[in-house]
């Protein structure tokens, strides 16, 4: 990004088209906010007109809407170098490496909301992650240490539980469907370390793709978030959370009345995996697919474009044991419509593991239907070990058209000095004979190809051999340094 967001992460940046709108992750330059409603706190009947006020719904919701505040120790070589005690640069000792721990603590400050009274709160991932201590703060002041159940970077969801020993505020979760572009919403979080703030606005665009993953489906609002918000909720008027503050649009870091937020429903369904297994259960069909432009559409006898179009199948995969081809469009599955080539993803993946799904498809002009079984698909955060998440072995090195890759692994980030909100691969060495040589250097970050974020060296060359040579170039989006690039790289 530069989305600064929080898919936002705190000081991250989105992957797409960074270079050209400055979008800045959460944690960076973007706030994301996360919301939940309290317990005991039924939604009331306010009018869905334009609101007198909205202080008795501030002052119901708040005491569920928490600080979240993490640290982090950073090993540090010492590097000899000490100054004086009683020297007006004595404090600077502990930045070269002098310090009592051997290293320095980060601390990052974000957002969270209670969503039930035994003490589960909902953030952001960018929030927490890799935090070796968690702790919240409620607005009455009480304090607790938090236990990291389960994160899911794909969404940008985390879930963290505390022991109160008593019932605390809650809010429920809303149907997010029912939210409508024009609707007024409210934002409470903790901007830049104020507790407790509280921001207006409505609803202004459903289903954004910012190119923050697979998942993308975001609220657009104008309401006012900034970094301390990541995290937090989004109420509607009624009390109920229907998205979770996660990364703003802005040149400069701070709100200019473009924000986004995870739907309340698409966080529920995460929420519910990370409680029960603390960790996402997914399901995966094995096929990589692409936008029915209108054109596309008419040559599959359709009037408007719809659905997702194959152009890779995975093989033994699922789609492939159903006799799915490249070139299929697929219009439904599991009796749901698919709208667009996104929506595919999240509904594989919502599907449940081991269930036989219909699908119905046009091939060559024809509509047809198969089944498919739905698998598991593998992800890259298991469960939860401690506060840390253990990382699935192996995935750290690929080749493809003549372009060696590494996985942004903490070691990596360390060496290169590689800032967290930046995500991809980096580059180890390209191939003389490539295409790719004099254009990409080693050290650059690759962060898109063919206009999908890659995270992985895997994702990387799974991306790359979804094109077949003699077809069109593959575009590459490549973070020099902070400044971005395509390039256009044929694969013959």
């Amino acid at each position: 990004m530069q989305f600064n967001t929080p898919y936002g992460l705190a000081n991250s940046v989105m992957k797409g088209y960074c270079h050209l709108m400055k979008i800045s992750h959460f944690a960076s330059a973007l706030l994301l906010a996360s919301a939940l409603s309290f317990t005991a706190i039924t939604p009331a009947a306010e009018a869905r007109g334009t609101p007198a006020g909205f202080a008795d719904l501030a002052e119901r919701l708040s005491p569920a809407v928490v600080n979240i505040s993490t640290a982090q120790t950073v090993e540090i070589e010492d590097s000899g170098l000490k100054f004086e005690k009683g020297s007006p640069l004595e404090r600077y000792n502990d930045f070269f490496g002098d310090s009592a721990e051997g290293g320095r603590v980060n601390k990052s400050l974000g957002s969270g909301f209670v969503i039930d009274a035994a003490g589960y709160i909902v953030t952001n991932n960018h929030v927490i992650e890799d935090a070796d201590l968690i702790e919240v703060s409620f607005p009455n002041g009480d304090n607790y240490s938090a236990k990291l159940i389960g994160r899911d970077p794909a969404t940008d969801i985390a879930l963290l539980k505390i022991d109160a020993g008593k019932d605390i505020p809650f809010v429920p979760f809303g149907d997010d469907t029912k939210t409508r572009v024009g609707d007024w919403v409210i934002a409470i979080g903790n901007p830049f370390g104020y507790n407790g703030s509280v921001a207006a606005g409505i609803v202004s665009a459903r289903s954004r793709n910012i190119n923050a993953g697979s998942y993308d489906d975001f609220i657009q609002t104008d309401v006012a978030i900034n970094k301390g918000n990541s995290g937090g909720p989004l109420f509607n008027m009624t009390g109920e959370v229907v998205g979770v503050n996660t990364a703003i649009l802005s040149p400069t870091g701070g709100s200019v009345g473009i924000s986004f937020s995870v739907p309340a429903d698409l966080a529920k369904s995460v929420v519910a995996q990370l409680r029960e297994f603390g960790e996402t259960r997914r399901g995966t069909l094995g096929v990589n697919v692409q936008e029915v432009t209108a054109n596309l559409a008419k040559s599959y006898g359709l009037k408007e474009p719809t659905g997702a179009l194959v152009r890779r199948v995975v093989e033994d995969s699922p789609a492939d044991a159903a006799g799915l081809k490249r070139g299929d469009l697929l219009l439904t599955i599991g009796g749901k419509t698919i709208e667009n080539n996104r929506l595919l993803y999240r509904l594989v993946a919502e599907s449940k593991i081991g269930e036989t799904v219909k699908i119905d498809y046009i091939r060559k002009k024809k509509r047809r239907t198969a089944e498919a079984k739905i698998e598991q698909l593998k992800e890259k955060v298991r469960a939860v070990d401690g506060t840390k998440t253990a990382e699935v072995e192996g995935d750290i090195e690929a080749v493809a058209m003549g372009i060696s890759v590494e996985a942004l692994t903490e070691d990596v980030r360390r060496k290169h000095r590689i800032k967290d909100e930046i995500k991809g691969v980096r580059v180890v060495s390209v191939n003389a004979r490539s295409e790719a040589s004099g254009k990409i250097m080693p050290g650059d970050i690759i962060e898109e190809v063919g206009f999908e974020a890659v995270t992985s060296p895997d994702e990387f060359k799974e991306a790359v051999t979804a094109f077949e040579a003699g077809e069109s170039p593959v575009a590459i989006l490549v973070n020099q340094r902070g400044n971005y690039r395509f390039f256009s790289l044929s694969l013959s």
